[in-house]
């Protein structure tokens, strides 16, 4: 009876650890005498699928592949990433553009990078960076826009940041000459430590509205990407060598599995 009593309460503390909205599967059995593990949890299925994963899923595929609906899927993830930052996990689901991937927790940058010996010796210049952070802030974005921002010329650092795999072409803006437009990637996600781009730090409104009113004028002015207007920072190189990197967001990439 006492044994009875323990095992009750060993099975009520597991059941307390686990995320909410997760109920526990059927335990299933091979035959009398013969007992099989207990089905996965919703969570824990949706957190396998997340690690084979080699590109970010969205939800409905995940979903799919579960045979469950989607916003029992939403709710699982949901579930994980509140396990992952309540107990001090080494894991996050980053999400961006209604996708989502398992990736390492921006606190453990460090020790992932000591691990798999990687060289971070170089940064990204002042001028990179303040062409990246127009490219977050205003994606979908053309050169044309960034460069009314910056007042000068941007190709050679917008090649850089799409070699570093931190911003990509994400279409064409239906004018004159059809500029190519830009926007962020899953690697800058990575790279800044952010689970969403929610979590990019808010502008002052007054440098908000300086930026939103130089790209619309720039859009409005129908200029295209054809030509320098200036001289380009630093050769184009977008890169400095084992330079001061910005606070906010953090610079220490985690690394998606």
């Amino acid at each position: 009876m006492v044994h009875q009593a323990a095992d009750a309460s060993k099975s009520e503390e597991a059941t307390n650890l686990l995320p909410e909205g997760d109920a526990p599967g059927p335990v299933s059995t091979g035959g009398e005498g013969t007992s099989q593990p207990p089905e996965l949890f919703l969570s824990g299925l949706v957190e396998s699928l997340l690690f084979v994963a080699d590109e970010p899923v969205t939800p409905g595929k995940l979903a799919q592949a579960l045979e469950r609906s989607e916003a029992e899927v939403q709710e699982a993830l949901a579930s994980l990433q509140a396990l992952y930052q309540e107990t001090g996990r080494g894991l996050r689901i980053q999400e961006r553009g209604g996708r989502v991937q398992l990736v390492t927790a921006p606190a453990a940058a460090q020790a992932v990078e000591n691990f798999l010996n990687l060289d971070l010796t170089t940064r990204l210049s002042g001028p990179a960076l303040e062409t990246l952070a127009i490219v977050a802030y205003r994606q979908p974005v053309t050169r044309a826009q960034i460069e009314a921002v910056r007042g000068v010329d941007c190709s050679g650092i917008l090649r850089k940041l799409l070699h570093l795999g931190l911003i990509e072409e994400v279409g064409r803006l239906e004018t004159v000459g059809r500029p190519i437009l830009y926007g962020v990637t899953d690697q800058f996600m990575q790279h800044f430590g952010l689970i969403s781009l929610e979590e990019l730090p808010p502008l002052p409104a007054q440098e908000a509205d300086t930026l939103l009113a130089a790209t619309e004028l720039a859009e409005e002015a129908g200029v295209d990407d054809a030509g320098p207007r200036a001289e380009d920072d630093a050769g184009g190189s977008g890169l400095e060598d084992a330079g001061p990197t910005p606070e906010d967001p953090a610079t220490e990439p985690p690394v998606s599995q």
